[in-house]
């Protein structure tokens, strides 16, 4: 215990020396420098006068040469590098714009109206009238059947018809002059119908030999050949290669296309925007890219929406009509559908970039009169093709669209170029596009 008191008094005294040194040492300094102190009190208006005319051009240059320096360091030392000063960024003016809500999806050709030729009777072709890929209108002559015996039995029976009609006129006037009875007037006139609808019948079944197109459209491989037995079956003929056997169905198949029909399917999510629109009695256009070359866009109205939903894949089908003037479109083919399903009045749309996402949920920010940064929460409404439209900000904001990674709260902006108007003429419509809530 006496060591650690021993030590203890030792660190005391050392401490004390050094506080005496320290006074000592202040007080040497302070005598030396005193009597400055005492001559810049004595200084007066006359003595700095007489000091400032006598070295005027030395403290001109002085300042001159300080003020130089200071260019120079705010030349390779902006204020945007320092600490607090102002960050370069890129931004956009919101504007009031109606916004397309479009809905991408894909989809298959398919013809307006499409037959396939059966036979009504069994016969024989006695001539084929139309041609592989021939362009054909309602009512032309496709194929001729065996009509010999058809025409032999509607001949008969039509003289028979005739016959049964003089028969009754002659009966007529025999009761006039009563020769006969009524009823067998009545018998003569029943005798007469008879014939002539045995002989009408004749004169449709003849008509089945002489097959006609129902549609205008363009003919497709034609199946029969002269002297082929057709029957009123669904197998019409067969055809032999040299690699199988085939049986098809039909003698030709009429194609309508144009105008063509294209077939898609839309999310069930989507369902109440259309059919909202559907309601205010609006046709939906879509515009319609086929192949993968894309060189042309076909545009059309949409004809039906089904009234199901399949729960297999919740989806509704939907069907729309396109033009076909020069017929390259043909049933079958892989489209992709811009569906504009209902049109956002007066919505404030941004780039999608402008859109910073965290764990409060979607912001941007927003320069105010003072030059500075303002975040403001916002609610996504629909998305599309690098367009955002949202709701929380007002018109003619200036939303910041890049650089905003450095941007705080409160930061000062510059902005990089003069602010132009959100770019919201449109979308169109992939990356499926979604309406997240209807404005």
């Amino acid at each position: 215990m006496s060591k650690i008191e021993s030590s203890f008094d030792k660190a005391l005294a050392k401490l004390v020396q050094f506080k005496n040194a320290v006074k000592v040492r202040l007080c040497s300094v302070w005598q030396k420098q005193s009597p400055r102190f005492d001559a810049l009190k004595r200084l007066d208006y006359p003595t700095v006068k007489s000091f400032v005319l006598q070295f005027k051009w030395r403290i001109l240059l002085v300042l001159v040469v300080l003020y130089a320096g200071s260019k120079v360091y705010d030349y390779f030392f902006p204020a945007s590098e320092k600490a607090g000063g102002p960050i370069t960024v890129t931004s956009v003016v919101v504007e009031k714009k109606d916004i397309p809500l479009i809905i991408e999806a894909t989809g298959t050709i398919v013809s307006n109206s499409i037959v396939d030729i059966r036979p009504m009777v069994t016969n024989t072709v006695a001539k084929v009238e139309v041609k592989d890929g021939q362009e054909v209108k309602a009512g032309d002559l496709l194929f001729t059947l065996d009509d010999r015996n058809d025409k032999a039995n509607y001949e008969k029976l039509k003289a028979l018809a005739d016959d049964a009609q003089k028969q009754y006129l002659r009966a007529k006037e025999l009761v006039a002059k009563n020769f006969i009875s009524k009823a067998g007037l009545e018998t003569s006139l029943a005798n007469a119908k008879s014939a002539q609808a045995a002989a009408r019948a004749a004169e449709v079944q003849l008509s089945f030999d002489y097959i006609r197109s129902p549609i205008n459209g363009r003919a497709g491989i034609v199946n029969v050949f002269p002297g082929s037995l057709v029957q009123a079956s669904n197998i019409v003929s067969t055809a032999t290669s040299s690699t199988a056997t085939s049986s098809v169905g039909s003698m030709v198949t009429i194609t309508q296309l144009n105008p063509i029909n294209v077939q898609f399917v839309i999310p069930e999510k989507d369902i109440p925007i259309m059919l909202e629109n559907q309601l205010d009695g609006e046709a939906m256009t879509v515009k319609v890219v086929v192949g993968e070359s894309g060189k042309k866009t076909y545009e059309g109205k949409v004809l039906v929406i089904d009234n199901q939903v399949d729960p297999s894949i919740a989806a509704v089908r939907v069907k729309a009509q396109i033009p076909n003037d020069d017929k390259t479109l043909l049933p079958g083919q892989f489209a992709r559908v811009s569906l504009v399903a209902n049109t956002l009045k007066d919505a404030l749309a941004v780039p999608s970039q402008a859109v910073i996402i965290n764990a409060r949920g979607k912001m941007v920010y927003v320069i105010d009169k003072d030059g500075k940064a303002v975040s403001k929460p916002i609610k996504v409404v629909y998305e599309y093709q690098g367009l955002t439209v949202i709701t929380g900000i007002e018109p003619g904001d200036r939303v910041v669209v890049e650089g905003k990674q450095n941007l705080r709260p409160g930061s000062k902006v510059r902005e990089a170029k003069s602010p132009t108007p959100a770019n919201t003429s449109g979308a169109p419509a992939p990356a499926s596009s979604t309406a997240t809530e209807k404005k």
